[in-house]
C-alpha cells in the first residue's frame, strides 16, 4: 500500500551548490567570495575623491553655519575647511589601506596571502 515515492529534494544539493559557486567566480573572475572592496583602481580613485570632497562641503557647510548664527565671519569656516581636510586625508588613508571596510574587519598577513597566493610581509594590524 505504498504510494509512489517522491524525490529527495536534498539529494544534489552539493553539486548544485558547487555548480552555482564555480559560475559566480567565472563572472567575477577573482573568486574572492563576499569581497566589499572596490572592483578596480577606477572604483578606489572615485571612492577617494568623493571622500575628500565630502569632508571638505560638510566641513565648510558647518562652519559657515556656526559663522552665521554667531557672527563670527570667516574665523569658524577657515577653522573647519583645516579641521575637514584633516578628516578627508584621513578617509583617504582608510580607504587606501583597506581599513574600516567593515565593523571590526581588519586585514591581516593570511587575508593578504590568500589574495595574492604568496606573504609579502604586509604587517597591516
Amino acid at each position: 500500500m505504498s504510494g509512489p515515492e517522491t524525490p529527495d529534494p536534498l539529494a544534489g544539493l552539493d553539486a548544485r551548490i558547487a555548480k552555482a559557486k564555480a559560475a559566480r567566480d567565472r563572472q567575477s573572475g577573482d573568486g574572492a567570495v563576499g569581497s566589499d572592496l572596490p572592483a578596480g583602481a577606477l572604483g578606489l580613485a572615485f571612492r577617494i575623491g568623493v571622500e575628500l570632497v565630502a569632508a571638505l562641503v560638510v566641513s565648510l557647510a558647518i562652519g559657515w553655519l556656526l559663522d552665521r548664527w554667531l557672527g563670527t565671519r570667516p574665523w569658524l569656516m577657515v577653522a573647519f575647511f583645516f579641521a575637514g581636510a584633516a578628516a578627508g586625508m584621513l578617509n583617504v588613508y582608510r580607504a587606501a589601506s583597506g581599513v574600516g571596510l567593515a565593523v571590526g574587519y581588519r586585514r591581516t598577513k593570511t587575508d593578504d596571502a590568500d589574495r595574492s597566493g604568496q606573504d609579502r610581509g604586509d604587517d597591516q594590524r
